[in-house]
């Protein structure tokens, strides 16, 4: 996929807002564990960044998915994890099947504000028992009258202690486990809706992050996105945007990498700087060679998503290798630091910190390594 000027231009403007109004307060965020979602997402849907792909009815800017792909790597300017990864689940995760299936009315009453970025939102999937594993999971749906009457849970929430809406996935049948499921768009404010205190994570600090509880919720029927018993096949289609914007994050390692470089030309062992050591060299050269070919991956899957193809086994590949060479290029990186690399405020630990989760959230390794190879065809029924 090659960028036009106007997918460079998006590109500069948005590094522009995140050098004036994200970098300078990231590190404080950190510390916080919190960021202020609703002041950062006002900014960045003020200037047109929420809803880049959405339809212009909405108050998106109805561009095809390149230029939604382009937002993403540039958000890997953002000197964190966590801020980004809540930008994602906006944009992302929570968004696209209700922009795609939604009718006109839930669009106008959860989508506009979302993508205007006065209303925060997240993705209530995983459960404590049912991560990755998501036909298991226990939230239900019973209707009543007109309406849902909700109860169970989520867990892992971004966002969640500050989010307006969840996009909720819950069973609104006692059917098969891929045919009974519903996305439901739900208030959080609703009585029967409560969180739990913010987690303490290894990493993505300051993100938000929690679980939900749903005590007989009772939300209308017309909440639901699209039509009932498809949700499990919508949040799928959603997966894949999921894992391509986490795929996307290969800028951050590429960030990392030029990191290092400079702070290795600057510090000097045994009479001469880290860099000019051979093994380094040759290190960090396979290092961004191991990039490149992430990014021509993504950017392949990219290009066959706009086609209109079906690009879970791309998207699959490109997640797990996020994950792996995200620890890959900041543990290594982090090796040619010394002392430096190992205090905690450092870039490159963090972003060791922070890239630990993109082997587990939106589908483990082991659940893309699934995915890949049935549909390689190596699976055989036993």
């Amino acid at each position: 996929m090659r960028y036009t000027q106007e997918h460079l231009e998006l590109q500069r403007s948005l590094r522009k807002l995140i050098d004036s109004e994200i970098n300078p307060f990231v590190d404080e965020w950190e510390a916080a564990e919190f960021f202020p979602a609703h002041e950062v997402f006002k900014k960045l849907g003020s200037a047109g960044f929420l809803g880049i792909n959405k339809p212009p009815e909405y108050g998106g800017q109805g561009l095809d998915y390149s230029y939604q792909l382009a937002f993403a790597e540039a958000l890997g300017h953002i000197r964190c994890g966590g801020v980004p990864m809540a930008i994602g689940v906006q944009t992302d995760m929570a968004t696209p099947a209700l922009a795609r299936f939604g009718s006109d009315e839930l669009r106008r009453e959860f989508l506009a504000p979302s993508i205007a970025g006065d209303f925060v939102a997240c993705i209530g999937v995983s459960e404590t028992g049912a991560g990755s594993d998501v036909a298991s999971i226990k939230t239900t749906a019973r209707k009543d009258g007109g309406d849902y009457l909700i109860d169970g849970g989520k867990m892992w929430t971004t966002s969640g202690t500050q989010a307006d809406w969840v996009c909720l996935l819950a069973n609104t049948s006692a059917g098969a486990p891929h045919k009974n499921k519903s996305l439901i768009c739900v208030p959080l404010n609703t009585p029967g809706v409560s969180r739990a205190k913010k987690f303490k994570k290894l990493g993505m600090w300051s993100s938000d992050t929690t679980q939900l509880f749903f005590d007989n919720v009772r939300v209308p029927q017309r909440y639901r996105i699209g039509e009932e018993g498809l949700g499990f096949t919508y949040q799928m289609r959603q997966f894949q945007e999921e894992r391509l914007f986490a795929a996307a994050q290969w800028t951050v390692l590429e960030r990392i990498l030029a990191d290092t470089i400079a702070y290795t030309r600057e510090r000097q062992v045994f009479g001469q700087a880290v860099l000019d050591h051979q093994y380094v060299q040759f290190r960090l050269a396979e290092l961004q060679t191991e990039i490149e070919a992430l990014r021509a991956l993504v950017h392949d899957a990219a290009e066959r998503y706009l086609a209109g193809e079906d690009v879970t086994l791309l998207a699959s590949m490109a997640k797990l290798k996020i994950g792996r060479l995200g620890r890959e290029v900041a543990d290594s990186c982090l090796q040619f630091w010394g002392g430096m690399g190992y205090m905690w405020e450092s870039g490159v630990s963090r972003a060791l910190r922070d890239m630990r989760l993109s082997s587990i959230g939106g589908g483990a390794d082991e659940v893309m390594l699934g995915i890949i190879s049935k549909l390689m065809g190596t699976v055989t029924r036993r």
